[in-house]
């Protein structure tokens, strides 16, 4: 049932208004009186805030959750408009007027809310100049693009572009891609992970944009092509979630970004190294804490030691070169080994047993393919030397995490650094701050000291950002310019 008791603090809640597109910035004084207005409202998943044609009274923050909005069309069928994402604002276009609601707002999820009555909001906008000044300014523009949108479903000719639905976009991504915009490219943005339930939502798109936990199986991509989307756009490297005979036998174009900086995810695998050798995360609690006993926060010098690199594509020879900068004895394997690289920069080439064998820290640096899945398994996990450091930030299902679990737990394995996890999509990049982790294998992981979890986190530096707009937006125009398939310079083919 829908509640107005809320789980989240009432002392935080200026902070959710100041994360509004619409109220950032605003005094700390009339946030504050913002926030004593408003009432909390939890909504359960699948709970209806208010139909279409409701009565219009309050205005509404979402501090959590996803709200999902819809408008009937001239067909009296339910069409998706767009999703209301934590930090977003609704009910401004009917203040004062009395209106009745233009569409429908269902819940996705939990969702938690803030409401303020449409009389208090115009009050403290008569009584704080600034207030107004900061709706009008955006209330323009509101009204521009939901006139769009209704004409769109109207069926009226509306020149929008060629049209991308951004799944599980993040406020990083809107701000790398909003930087980079081309005006023949409409972006949509999707807080929603791309799945079969949620295809739906790319109704009049012709391309959608998918990141790495998104779900491009064959019944997402069969839903896909019935709705008109002849492209798919990965803003990332990994396809390993792509159904790639699928998309051939449906006649649809998949792009990747094949690079967008290798340095940035080398140097993250680097940082977890480091932090683990000289157990930095564990010292910084203890001091925060006023203790500041060295006890248990011994490392070992990188210098003399021997660092192997599984997998020698750009990334891994990032890695590779680093840790060479480290003055260490860099062992690499890769399925394709490149000899004039190894002659340039030192690095051994050798087979992955003996790779296992001799190295103190261990980095994959492959991609998820058949071949590669659990690469990392019991069996090659008894052949390294006990006390190694294994580090992932490639992908998760090249590491059985079981069998990296019963190492740790008898000492075998020393120190793990993950940035990825075999069942990571429930989870990363997503708060999940106020539920329980109920993956037993993650929540396992995490109860160690020498294992440190990152959310999938290594490609995220400004340039990398930059970088992977610039290519998507490019893939992109390349599709537009006529371009499909194979003919495509960063195109995913089945093999």
């Amino acid at each position: 049932m829908t509640s107005d008791d809320t789980s989240f603090d009432k002392s935080g809640w200026p902070s959710v208004l100041a994360n509004t597109t619409v109220l950032a910035g605003l005094p700390e004084p009339v946030l504050g009186e913002l926030a004593r207005a408003c009432q909390p409202r939890t909504l359960e998943k699948g709970e209806v805030l208010f139909e279409e044609g409701d009565a219009s009274g309050f205005v509404l923050v979402v501090a959590s959750g996803l709200l999902d909005s819809f408008k009937r069309n001239d067909a009296g069928q339910p069409v998706w408009l767009r999703s209301l994402c934590p930090g977003d604002i609704a009910g401004l276009t009917s203040l004062g007027q009395g209106k009745a609601r233009s569409a429908t707002l269902k819940a996705r999820e939990r969702v938690e809310l803030l409401l303020i009555s449409h009389s208090d909001f115009t009050g403290l906008m008569r009584a704080h100049p600034e207030l107004a000044k900061s709706i009008i300014a955006n209330l323009s523009q509101r009204l521009r693009d939901k006139n769009r949108l209704i004409a769109s479903l109207k069926g009226q000719s509306v020149s929008q572009g060629f049209r991308v639905a951004m799944y599980d976009a993040k406020s990083y991504d809107r701000r790398a891609f909003d930087s980079g915009a081309l005006p023949e490219i409409t972006l949509t943005w999707v807080a929603a992970h791309l799945d079969a339930h949620t295809a739906d939502l790319a109704i009049g798109h012709q391309a959608v944009c998918a990141f790495v936990n998104d779900d491009l199986s064959r019944p997402t991509l069969e839903r896909l092509a019935e709705l008109g989307v002849r492209l798919i756009a990965l803003r990332c490297a990994g396809y390993n979630n792509v159904d790639l005979a699928a998309t051939h036998e449906l006649g649809l174009s998949v792009v990747r970004v094949p690079a967008y900086s290798p340095h940035a995810v080398a140097e993250h695998a680097v940082a977890l190294m480091l932090t683990l050798n000289r157990k930095t995360h564990r010292a910084f609690n203890r001091v925060r804490e006023g203790n500041f006993s060295l006890a248990g926060l011994v490392g070992f010098d990188l210098y003399g030691g021997t660092a192997g690199v599984v997998g020698l594509g750009m990334i891994g020879r990032c890695a590779a070169e680093i840790l060479r900068g480290f003055g260490m004895r860099v062992l690499g394997y890769d399925v394709r080994p490149d000899p004039a690289f190894a002659e340039r920069t030192g690095v051994e080439l050798v087979g992955l047993e003996p790779l296992l064998e001799h190295s103190d820290i261990i980095t994959l640096h492959t991609p998820l393919v058949p071949e590669t899945y659990h690469l990392i398994d019991e069996s090659r996990i008894a052949l390294m030397k006990r006390g190694v450091m294994l580090i992932n930030t490639s992908r998760g299902a090249l590491v059985d995490t079981g069998a990296l679990i019963e190492a740790l737990k008898r000492g075998h394995i020393g120190a793990a650094g993950l940035d990825v996890y075999e069942e990571e999509s429930e989870y990363f990049f997503e708060d999940r701050s106020d539920r329980t982790i109920t993956d037993d294998l993650l929540a396992r992981l995490m109860t160690f000291n020498n294992v440190l979890v990152t959310s999938h986190q290594a490609f995220l530096t400004q340039q990398a950002l930059a970088n992977i707009a610039e290519t998507t937006l490019g893939n992109i125009r390349e599709f537009i310019a006529g371009k499909h398939g194979a003919a495509l310079t960063n195109a995913v083919l089945a093999k």
